[in-house]
């Protein structure tokens, strides 16, 4: 995902009360969040007039703030009306990411490396991104690992997770995929190296259970609930390998692309994937559907 970060660009950011746009510089060598990577963030989308789920998006920003031992400065709700001010700076036209942050200044005075709650600060950035142009995308197995709540901040959606995510997608990348199914510490599928993963086996829905190696997103939620109100028997599971070699279908969710279809995972080719068509389906159905029921 690239993002045109001149001061021209279709971008919006919010902090210390006013709006800028472009790429403002907000952080400098001595800030803890530069130095010690004390940053979480979240991501919505607002696209055809409505955001799904921003509610959502906006609470978990502060749940990764607490959890990265930052100070929510915001609420939830002061964040929602914030992004929807955001929203129309832009066209009304134009697909948008929607980016609230949170970051450490300083470090506590007795210890540099433990931030200082007092210092968080807040930013809200939104940019035009488009939608619908995702295409099904290649995985192949990564041999890095996901971490344990244990050995990192797994239960905050913070930027220090994600060069591991990086590191997988470059490695993947190098043999000729897309990108990377991420494996836990015990061996067991945990998502790929940028989304939630499912499977697709004998018309049955599988998903990775929760174990706090990966986020388990809210796209991830939204789509459980409709396949299931759809009539899909859709299962949370301990999964391996071997179950998403054998599986009928394979496709991924997340906020940014909301439901993306694989067509290889290692040296298995999957063809018509009609349950992942479906997915996609009845969460635009259920995304327009929000837009009506406001209206």
């Amino acid at each position: 995902m690239a993002v045109d970060t001149s001061p021209r660009s279709y971008t919006w950011t919010y902090v210390d009360g006013e709006w800028l746009p472009g790429n403002p510089p907000l952080i400098g060598p001595t800030s803890h969040a530069m130095w010690l990577a004390s940053t979480v963030f979240d991501g919505a989308r607002w696209f055809d007039g409505i955001a799904p789920d921003l509610d959502l998006h906006c609470q978990r920003v502060n749940r990764s703030a607490v959890a990265m031992g930052l100070k929510a400065t915001k609420t939830a709700d002061e964040i929602e009306a914030l992004a929807l001010e955001g929203v129309r700076k832009f066209d009304g036209t134009s697909a948008l990411y929607i980016k609230p942050m949170y970051w450490g200044e300083h470090g506590m005075p007795t210890s540099v490396v433990t931030v200082d709650p007092e210092s968080t600060r807040f930013a809200l950035c939104l940019f035009e991104a488009p939608m619908n142009n995702a295409r099904p995308s290649s995985l192949t197995v990564s041999p890095y690992r996901r971490p344990t709540p244990e050995t990192a901040m797994t239960d905050a959606k913070t930027g220090s997770l994600y060069p591991n995510s990086g590191r997988m997608i470059a490695e993947a990348r190098s043999r000729g995929f897309d990108n990377a199914l991420a494996r836990d510490m015990n061996g067991n599928v945990a998502e790929t190296a940028s989304s939630n993963v499912f499977m697709v086996k004998d018309g049955a829905v599988f998903t990775p259970i929760a174990n706090r190696t990966f986020l388990a997103g809210i796209t991830r939620a939204r789509i459980i609930g409709l396949l299931r109100q759809a009539g899909f028997d859709v299962h949370e599971a301990t999964l391996s390998v071997e179950d998403f070699m054998a599986a009928d279908e394979i496709f991924t969710s997340g906020n940014y692309s909301k439901i993306v279809g694989v067509n290889r995972l290692d040296d298995r080719d999957f063809g018509d994937a009609p349950v992942t068509r479906k997915a996609l389906e009845i969460y635009l159905d259920w995304a327009h559907s929000r837009k009506a029921s406001d209206e």
